[in-house]
């Protein structure tokens, strides 16, 4: 029986059936796109003259609860592969289990950390025995989709960027071992940036290097190391990330084209990071840690200046890049998918608010009479804890004075006192003046996990919510009552119909929007303060007035022709101000009523 040769880099150029191959490759991550369009982003990504589709496997969404496994519906990776095959592109999958990307602890699920002596991407057991689980499941799914198999998959990367991180000199051994032995035999990569080559590396496995500026030293000197192999820039960064707070990040077409123009004048293979970034949806965003004094989270839309936009649009950058991918194939390149529809609202009614104090009887309460307990160790869900969302912590106090959080709060704390909001705690303010008052008072933490660290060495740190003691006038607060609210589709979908209430807040809003089709993609504009949006019980992520996003992506297939309902959760500071303007209720809080009235 003949055997199909598969990506082989046994000379300076990749070859895949002795044939030489060039990889023009791009990254879309089928976790940020909804599922319905998948195969319009990747017959856009065919159609720029890409011939691999590289994708990271994020642990946390396959592995929610330790042994409860998911790759249905929105998660079928299996799918996505196939789908990817039979528009004739190769993949290079990305496994992880750690996959950075700007996601949530990168990719790896948060239950990881009740174990108070983990040591995550190191052979800890913990670790490697939770790993070697998730890789029973993942790897025997993508072994029949390998190229040698008759599937798309031409090569396979060795966790991600182990160079930047190096805790363990066995790790990287372990990890390949576990592909091994599980059935992998197409190509091994490694990917790093420049200072992580020298200690990313595993023997038998491809270096490949990620950046975005040209660097011809670092080229020469991946030369050196690996003599007489393929050279390929497995992260190209189209664009960058933003952080809530601070500046969108531009990566100007004028920029980038002579770069991508040179590693092929190089011959260099090449990917781009990305080629559609996509959305963080949910509370999946990571944050930055490094080179900062605290966290930042990376904002909900992850459309990255990518060259084709986060609602699937294309761009000059899209448009170059097809020009000058096409003059490395000897055949035209197909047409150009049509791009979709896109719409706007009129302005819609909210018709309904909760009060969070009045929503408490349906979260997960635990009942503590000793020091709060982080997030990840509460005994909720099936004893995995809570992973994302909020988290009230309430005690009693008889009187005021000041409140040090002994930097304790992770991310970041409304405090309340008998229901009233007195002040914020997070990294930067973390000292607060409580009023006097008479008798015992509830004093009440609602404590945001805004995003764990994705990337660096603080990832054994990201445990959320109170983290330790909170002391009152130098005594330490005990006696805690804490509920979960990680804000599961099952939780939103019961607030179909409750009664109004006078609004206030934080609280629950429920808006009814008319839409005549959901063949269009719509962009929500919010105008509350801080929270997060769900349409028909999905998630469609956080918003925050401090910019630099200011909309949020709708995609068209998640809506339905006729009444959809949307739930904001707010947790806006300031007491809302209502406006009628035509019949239509609009919530403007204090900080938003002169740009209302410019507008």
């Amino acid at each position: 029986m003949h055997r199909v040769e598969g990506l082989r880099a046994d000379s300076s150029q990749f070859t895949l059936e002795k044939r030489p191959l060039r990889i023009l490759g791009g990254s879309v991550h089928y976790f940020r796109v909804p599922r319905a369009y998948w195969e319009d982003r990747l017959l856009k990504m065919k159609a720029c003259g890409l011939n691999t589709l590289t994708t990271y496997v994020p642990w946390n969404l396959h592995e929610p609860e330790r042994g409860r496994f998911d790759f249905e519906d929105q998660l079928d990776l299996e799918a996505y592969l196939r789908l990817a095959a039979s528009l004739g592109l190769w993949v290079i999958l990305r496994p992880g289990p750690y996959i950075c990307a700007e996601w949530d602890l990168g990719g790896l699920p948060s239950w990881l950390l009740r174990d108070e002596k983990m040591k995550l991407r190191t052979t800890y057991s913990g670790f490697t025995d939770a790993a070697s689980s998730f890789f029973d499941q993942l790897i025997r799914r993508v072994v029949p989709l390998q190229y040698s198999q008759g599937g798309p998959i031409i090569a396979v990367q060795v966790e991600n960027e182990y160079g930047s991180y190096a805790e363990d000199d066995k790790y990287m051994p372990f990890i390949k071992e576990a592909l091994l032995s599980r059935g992998i035999t197409e190509l091994l990569l490694t990917s790093d940036n420049r200072n992580g080559l020298k200690l990313g590396a595993v023997k038998g496995a491809l270096e490949t290097l990620n950046f975005q500026k040209l660097d011809l030293d670092v080229i020469k000197y991946l030369d050196e190391i690996q003599p007489q192999k393929p050279k390929m820039v497995m992260e190209y960064w189209s664009g960058w990330f933003d952080l809530w707070g601070g500046l969108h990040h531009v990566y100007t077409s004028e920029d980038m084209i002579p770069v991508v123009t040179e590693i092929l004048k190089l011959d260099l293979s090449i990917n781009l990071y990305m080629f559609h970034g996509g959305t963080n949806f949910g509370f999946m965003n990571g944050a930055l840690a490094v080179g900062i004094p605290a966290p930042k989270p990376v904002i909900t839309s992850y459309d990255y200046d990518a060259p084709l936009s986060e609602a699937g649009d294309y761009t000059t950058k899209y448009h170059l890049l097809r020009n000058l991918f096409s003059r490395y194939h000897t055949q035209p390149l197909p047409e150009l998918p049509a791009l979709r529809e896109k719409r706007a609202y009129l302005p819609v009614i909210i018709q309904q608010h909760l009060s969070l104090w009045n929503s408490l009887h349906l979260t997960q309460k635990v009942r503590l009479t000793a020091k709060p307990l982080n997030m990840e160790n509460l005994p909720v869900n099936n004893n995995n804890g809570q992973s994302y969302g909020y988290t009230l912590y309430e005690t009693t106090i008889t009187g005021g004075g000041l409140l040090n959080s002994k930097n304790n709060i992770k991310d970041r704390a409304l405090v309340f006192v008998d229901k009233q909001f007195v002040g914020v705690l997070d990294y930067n303010v973390q000292e607060l003046a409580v009023p006097d008052g008479k008798g015992r008072r509830t004093l009440s933490f609602l404590v945001e996990n805004c995003g764990r660290v994705n990337y660096g060495k603080t990832l054994d740190e990201q445990r959320k919510g109170l983290v330790g003691d909170i002391e009152l006038n130098a005594h330490v607060l005990r006696g805690f009552t804490i509920h979960s609210l990680e804000m599961k589709p099952s939780f939103v979908n019961r607030f179909v119909s409750f009664n109004y209430e006078k609004a206030t807040s934080p609280g629950l809003y429920r808006i009814s929007a008319v839409c005549e089709s959901n063949t269009s993609n719509y962009t929500f504009n919010y105008i509350l303060d801080k929270g997060v949006v769900f349409l028909n019980g999905k998630n469609l992520g956080r918003y925050w007035s401090v910019g630099p996003q200011q909309t949020l992506y709708v995609p068209g297939p998640w809506l339905h022709r006729g009444d959809n309902q949307v739930h904001h959760f707010s947790i806006f500071v300031f007491f809302p101000k209502l406006i009628l303007v035509h019949n239509m209720l609009f919530i403007i809080t204090s900080n938003h009523l002169s740009n209302f009235f410019k507008n």
